[in-house]
């Protein structure tokens, strides 16, 4: 008895015993009862800013989706319509991508301002009021989510650089739906707040302190500096006469072998000088034959000057010498006006190995199988013995090192 009355005693005194649970309760209490919602007390954290910078935001990204379907239907067509692409204007993807990329960076400067102005609603207390206001919550977290990860993609897409293990090139279409319908749907739940702050005389603007339309006016002013900054120092690699300002774009249209740049040189591709000593050039069709690249320039040539337009937004003009697609397609046997093509490269992988040509594009007569470049012979990392150029076409399927044409 008396053992068990000291063991009690000796658990009460010890320094390892548990608190009681009131005392453990009541500490949580007073530490959940300190936590307080940050105060944000800067001033433009309004409805007017967030609206004059979401006009210029959701037109950006507007544009952004519709260049974005144009690049992906021309490389990734629909069932039934590779046959239909139009191969005219020649300038049309260069226009369309260079327009994608450059409204995608200046897209990042104009998201980031747009957070910074409405971020504190992210601290709102309560964090849910209603069911309502959690869908609308719900549907912004999506909307910033969605369209942090499409600008963030796409920005190292242009530098050429994969750090995760999907898909690229689905993923960004996938997301750029979502975006685009959060977008649409922010725009419906927000529209009476949108309408009442749309114009400097809007009815909510008015409501605001005056004083602040000096702030919110420089604000705006640094924003679109910004963005010509930004616009700048990367479109030099889609237009020619600002490439001097290239400062801060990926690719300089001038910089690679024979003054072109090279995505995909013919190391990275598996493509070696000694691969080529026998090289012939394949062509399947009704009439099958074969080519030397001597019989090739034998055949009568044409040039054209096209561009070659990348999906990472840089564009170059050069002239190309070789035979027209249409020439080699009638010599097999088929009918260029009706014509489809399959290209295969010397490539051992890469996604573009195998390329499909549709009927618009066998036709043109600005459609070759180059062999020169700027009036020289094309060089290792450009494609020799001979590649494709076509007209309104995206660089991947500019295919190079080219050596088989199935006519079908």
């Amino acid at each position: 008895m008396t053992s068990r009355r000291t063991f009690r005693r000796l658990r009460r005194c010890s320094p390892s015993s548990s608190p009681p649970r009131r005392q453990t309760l009541g500490a949580a209490r007073s530490a959940l009862s300190a936590v307080r919602p940050p105060v944000f007390t800067g001033r433009l954290h309004d409805a007017r800013t967030a609206t004059a910078v979401g006009r210029w935001l959701g037109a950006a990204f507007g544009v952004c989706f519709v260049t974005g379907l144009v690049s992906h239907y021309l490389q990734h067509p629909p069932d039934g319509l590779a046959d239909d692409l139009p191969a005219r204007p020649v300038w049309g993807y260069w226009l369309t991508q260079g327009l994608h990329v450059a409204t995608g960076l200046a897209a990042i400067v104009l998201l980031l301002v747009k957070l910074w102005a409405v971020y504190p609603r992210l601290f709102a207390w309560p964090p849910v009021r209603s069911v309502r206001h959690a869908l609308e919550r719900l549907s912004v977290a999506v909307l910033v989510a969605a369209a942090v990860f499409e600008l963030f993609t796409g920005l190292l897409n242009i530098a050429e650089w994969y750090p995760w293990p999907f898909s690229f090139i689905q993923v960004h279409f996938a997301v750029a739906w979502v975006v685009t319908g959060s977008i649409l749907l922010h725009i419906a739940v927000k529209a009476p707040e949108i309408r009442d702050h749309w114009t400097r005389r809007s009815a909510g603007t008015l409501a605001l302190p005056a004083e602040d339309a000096t702030d919110r006016r420089s604000l705006l002013l640094g924003m679109g500096a910004a963005v010509g900054v930004v616009t700048l120092t990367t479109v030099g690699q889609t237009v020619p006469p600002l490439k001097a300002l290239d400062l801060l774009a990926p690719r300089h249209p001038d910089h690679g072998p024979q003054g072109l740049p090279v995505n995909r040189t013919a190391a990275a591709a598996g493509v070696s000088a000694s691969r080529l000593g026998a090289w012939r050039l394949e062509v399947a069709g009704p009439r099958p034959y074969t080519l030397t690249l001597d019989a090739l320039r034998d055949m009568r040539q044409a040039r054209a000057r096209l561009p070659i337009a990348c999906v990472e937004g840089w564009t170059v003009q050069a002239d190309w010498g070789g035979v027209r697609v249409r020439d080699l397609v009638a010599r097999a046997g088929g009918r260029p006006d009706r014509a489809s093509l399959r290209v295969t490269s010397l490539e051992l992988t890469g996604s573009y190995r195998v390329m499909e040509m549709g009927t618009e594009y066998v036709d043109d007569p600005l459609t070759l199988l180059a062999l020169t470049l700027n009036g020289r012979p094309l060089s290792l990392d450009h494609g020799f013995p001979a590649r494709i150029i076509a007209p309104n076409r995206p660089g991947v399927l500019q295919t190079k090192w080219v050596h088989r044409l199935e006519v079908r």
